[in-house]
C-alpha cells in the first residue's frame, strides 16, 4: 500500500498541526532569504540589520527550520519592511 502526501511536511510531521506550522515557517524563511538576496546583503550585514548573529542568518539560509519560531520569523520580516498577510481557509 502506497501512501501519498500533499507535501514533504505532511510526510514528516506527526500531526496536521505540526505540518502546517512547518509550512508556515518554511514560507517565511524563503521570503526572508529572497529579501536578503534582493538587498545583496552579506550574512554579516543581514545579521546586523535584523539584530541577530551571523550564525543565525546562516541557519536561516541553510533551512534549519527547527531553530526558528513563527514569531521570530515574522519579526525579522517586519524589521526588513515586509508584511505578512494571513488568509485562513476552512
Amino acid at each position: 500500500m502506497e501512501i501519498s502526501y500533499k507535501s514533504a511536511f505532511d510526510a514528516i510531521a506527526d500531526t496536521p498541526e505540526e505540518a502546517l506550522n512547518l509550512k508556515i515557517r518554511a514560507n517565511l524563511m524563503r521570503e526572508i532569504e529572497i529579501m536578503i538576496k534582493a538587498n545583496r546583503w552579506t550574512q554579516k550585514e543581514a545579521a546586523q540589520k535584523l539584530g541577530v548573529t551571523q550564525p543565525r542568518i546562516s541557519d536561516l539560509l541553510r533551512g534549519s527550520i527547527s531553530k526558528f519560531s513563527i514569531d521570530m520569523l515574522v519579526n525579522m520580516l517586519a524589521t526588513m519592511g515586509g508584511r505578512v498577510e494571513l488568509k485562513v481557509v476552512a
